[in-house]
């Protein structure tokens, strides 16, 4: 399904897809977007797999799992909002549907791999694409540092390494994107919620209609 024109000046687009690498704030953010334009909220269910905690305990034996059921669940979400509601309601969500190929890639062997990409494959075509997507972007420190402020105890196990491989996966993915236009925010001296200044000053980048790939680096003191 492909992506309908950029929003007009003053409008926010009817898909937006905030992303970014774990702990980055694009939960936190999606909302206050939704509240802010009075839009539905699309959040993955990351605590709804039962997997996940074990992954993050020991990676090789469970990934395949946890991915699977991230696939599978990510599609279903995806599909409800072709269900009509997308096109009379305007939608922030807090994951692009390709972030799994992402993770997939990290984490899986490469039978793994072949057997996901096949039915990723099959689910890719039949979900609606965003009309903009901001990108969050923040070094591992500050990355660990918010992880370990939000205290979820299935996140505790996360290493810095696999933060770091995860976070350069994310910046050559999105790198070469080109499917919507795409705002990359440098966050690491921002806070959209305990700041209202830094989250107006981001609102009125998304307001403003941009083709291709658009970088955003605010000057905000730490």
């Amino acid at each position: 399904m492909g992506a309908r024109p950029s929003a007009a000046r003053g409008q926010l687009p009817g898909y937006l897809v905030v992303e970014g690498v774990i702990g980055v704030g694009k939960t936190s953010l999606a909302r206050l977007l939704a509240e802010r334009f009075d839009a539905r909220l699309n959040l993955e269910a990351v605590e709804e797999n039962p997997f996940l905690a074990s992954f993050y305990a020991d990676p090789a034996r469970y990934a395949f799992q946890t991915q699977m059921f991230f696939l599978l669940s990510r599609f279903r979400q995806q599909q409800e909002l072709l269900q009509g509601e997308l096109f009379q309601r305007r939608v922030v969500g807090d994951y692009h549907f390709a972030k799994d190929l992402i993770f997939a890639n990290i984490t899986l062997s490469d039978e793994e791999l072949a057997l996901y990409k096949q039915v990723a494959g099959v689910l890719a075509p039949r979900v609606p694409r965003p009309e903009l997507v901001v990108y969050l972007q923040a070094s591992v420190e500050s990355l660990l540092e918010r992880i370990a402020r939000r205290g979820r105890r299935m996140e505790k196990d996360i290493e810095p390494r696999y933060l770091a491989t995860l976070a350069e996966a994310y910046n050559h993915y999105f790198f070469h994107y080109r499917e919507s236009p795409l705002l990359v925010v440098n966050t690491d001296n921002v806070n959209f919620v305990a700041h209202p200044e830094h989250f107006e000053d981001l609102v009125r980048r998304i307001l403003t209609p941009f083709e291709g790939t658009l970088y955003y680096v605010p000057n905000w003191e730490p």
